[in-house]
């Protein structure tokens, strides 16, 4: 990536990453940034990104995972996620709800950093980085744009403000991964109202976006690297989504079937504004 070198690009990333920090925090969306402070290419967006990481970090917030897929032509997909959004088998998921007053979340599987996979001159082979890895959990990403109408909202834009990532919920271990398929499943979710057993039941074709789920992960390790970061022990990355964006209700228990992956149940309720 080009360098950003200049003082006044400087001051731009800084002004665009604290606009957005302070969004992410407070669960809040607005308009797109002015146009002065709205990133032109990937590395001023990767910059406004870091440099929000930076601003959590000092914080006492930070990074505790990412998420990417395997590059295009068209766009690069890689984003951080922060510590405190991210929740371990909770029987409740806190989150920024829509505009519609739903959780908006994609079903996904989450790669655990298991030894640490600190920056280097070379670039780490796919064995290295399968023999770092911890667990692998079923997971669920849970979204929210900090624009007002993120549909105005680029590539670049977005990926200034963390690709709608909102967190990250870490469900069950999935067990015995060499002898499953991962690479698609049938996904249902079941909804009980009011802890009825009869409620609504939706059901997907789930299919990773890159055939291998791994494939994404073995990408970013590599690119973080060259851009001098590490992955640590305990992170944790997600690469794509198996059915995009599920919008379900809050205060109602989901049961979610991964096919033969397993099955976790929760409860979305609304995060409370900081």
């Amino acid at each position: 990536m080009s360098p950003i070198d200049t003082k006044a690009q400087l001051e731009s990333i800084n002004a665009a990453a604290q606009a957005l920090a302070q969004r992410r925090a407070k669960g809040e969306a607005d308009a797109l940034l002015e146009e002065a402070l709205r990133p032109k290419d990937f590395p001023q967006a990767f910059a406004i990104q870091q440099a929000i990481a930076q601003q959590f970090s000092a914080q006492g917030n930070p990074i505790a995972g990412w998420k990417c897929l395997l590059p295009t032509a068209e766009k690069t997909v890689v984003a951080p996620i922060y510590q405190q959004d991210v929740y371990l088998q909770t029987a409740e998921c806190p989150l920024y709800p829509s505009s519609k007053g739903l959780a908006r979340v994609e079903p996904e599987l989450a790669f655990e950093i298991g030894n640490d996979l600190p920056p280097r001159a070379t670039p780490y082979s796919e064995a290295e980085i399968d023999a770092a890895l911890g667990k692998t959990r079923l997971a669920l990403e849970l979204i929210k744009s900090r624009y007002q109408n993120p549909s105005e909202a680029n590539h670049l834009d977005a990926l200034a403000d963390g690709l709608v990532n909102q967190g990250l919920w870490l469900g069950p271990e999935l067990l015995a991964t060499a002898e499953i398929e991962t690479s698609h499943f049938a996904l249902s979710v079941a909804i009980a109202h009011n802890d009825q057993q009869q409620g609504e039941a939706l059901q997907k074709a789930a299919v990773h976006p890159n055939g291998f789920a791994k494939a994404g992960l073995y990408w970013l390790v590599n690119f973080l690297s060259a851009q001098g970061i590490g992955l640590s022990r305990g992170q944790y990355v997600i690469t794509g989504s198996y059915a995009g964006v599920l919008d379900l209700p809050l205060n109602q228990h989901c049961q979610f079937h991964y096919g033969e992956l397993g099955q976790f149940g929760l409860r979305f309720v609304e995060k409370v504004m900081k």
